[in-house]
This record gives C-alpha cells, structure tokens and sequence, in this order.
C-alpha cells in the first residue's frame, strides 16, 4: 500500500493531509531526512517558497530531497512545490534560493503576480478526465501562482492557461524581466509530468476536487509495484565455483 509523505515545513501541508484521507490514503508529516525512508512517495506543498527553502536547509533536507527525486520516487509539487521541483527558477527574490530539481522547465516564481492577485480559473485537463473520469476541466486556484515558461521535450504538459496580452507581453526567461518588443505567447504551463515527477502551478488540495490527489496516488501505486517486482527477480549467482567435472557426476547402475 502506498505511503504518501507531504513536507509539512510550512504551506498547505494540512489540506493535502485531508485530501489524502478523503481518499483513504495513508499520509505521513515529513520534517526531518530520516522520515522519507519511511514514505514512498511525497507531495511538495504550497506556501512562501523562500521560508520553505529556509526551513528546508536548517533541517538539512535538500540533499535527502534530492536524493528521493533521483531515485525514480514520485514526487508532486504544488505552487511553491513547483518552484522547488524545477532545474530553474526566475523572478525570485535578492539572493534567490535552493531548488530540488528533477523537473526540465523553467518557473517563474510570481508569474501571475501579488496575493490580491490570485483567482480561480476553469482548467482544461482532458489528460487528467481521461484517466480519472469526471469533467473535463478542473477548477484551478491560483495564489500568488508561479507558471513554467519554458518546459524540456521530456516533459508531458497537462494544462495550461491562456494569457491575454494585458497581462503578458513576454519574459525573458533567462532573467524573468518582461519585455515590450519580444513576440506574443498566449499561453503559459500550469501542469506537467515528467516521469515520477507531477507538478501545478495551482492549489488541488483548496478543492474538493480530489482527482489530482488520485492521479498522484496512482503514480505512487506503479511505482511501489515496480519496486515489489524488481525485489523478486533473482540476482544473478555465479556458478563457477559449481561447475561439475566428469569425476563428480553420481554413477548409476
């Protein structure tokens, strides 16, 4: 059965606790490095990117973090998840700060601007509907959002989000500045998945709507069934301290 860890550092670690249990899904509070060996997947939660980076070096969890992406364990970032999943990150503050990594795209950390900012927005995910029914959008909410910019070929996007040309003239990825005389984009990534890693820019578990929470289990289920049977296949033994001459065969008559 999976265990599904969620750093419970800062951010919506408690929504995505419920989530988990409206689902009849095992859940563990991850604070310490030690405490993802006992999970077999984890969810990254919202909140203030840079005091969930903050918190995460005190207790020395980036490389253990790392080291659970590396290992093909599902992962799932949400809203500041999403940063920390991502190879790189722009619009940060001065100084900037710790990523995990394992995610081929580009994040920009307040794309979609201030908190009184924030909105909610019919999503089309028919990737999502396919797999785990029921409508085919999904009502995203969307808090002080980042948004991928830029996403490697490896990466399956899973929705994204139109932009009028008010709000986007373009950013210049390598810096997050906007730029009056760059072309036009009229979308931008909210949700991709790229092998073990699931990642949104917006807040599922502020929904009643649990498909995602069930999508991500799903994830976490193959891979502990994948685990399970690369246990049972035997390794391999030498036989060369086994190998029988003539003289050792039984003789009979």
């Amino acid at each position: 059965m999976a265990v599904v860890g969620v750093l419970a550092l800062q951010g919506s670690f408690n929504e995505h606790m419920a989530a988990l249990r409206r689902l009849g899904v095992k859940g563990v509070e991850i604070r310490k490095p030690e405490q993802l060996r006992t999970v077999t997947s984890l969810i990254i939660p919202g909140g203030e990117s840079t005091t969930m980076a903050k918190l995460a070096e005190y207790h020395n969890l980036f490389p253990a973090l790392r080291e659970f992406v590396k290992l093909g364990k599902p992962v799932w970032g949400t809203c500041a998840g999403l940063i920390f999943l991502a190879n790189k990150a722009i619009g940060q503050k001065t100084g900037g700060q710790d990523l995990v990594g394992g995610l081929d795209c580009t994040v920009h950390r307040n794309f979609f601007g201030s908190q009184i900012q924030s909105f909610e927005a019919e999503l089309s995910v028919p990737q999502l509907a396919s797999q785990e029914g029921g409508p085919e959008t999904f009502r995203g909410v969307f808090i002080r959002a980042p948004a991928i910019l830029e996403a490697g070929p490896e990466v399956q996007v899973l929705a994204d989000y139109p932009v009028s040309s008010d709000r986007l003239l373009s950013f210049d990825s390598s810096t997050g500045d906007k730029t009056e005389n760059a072309e036009e984009e009229n979308k931008v990534i909210v949700a991709v998945r790229q092998g073990n890693i699931l990642g949104t820019a917006f807040h599922p578990e502020l929904t009643a709507d649990t498909r995602w929470h069930s999508y991500f289990v799903k994830m976490s289920t193959e891979a502990g069934e994948e685990a399970s049977l690369s246990s049972l296949v035997p390794a391999q033994v030498s036989t060369s301290h086994y190998q029988l001459t003539r003289s050792d065969l039984p003789i009979f008559q």
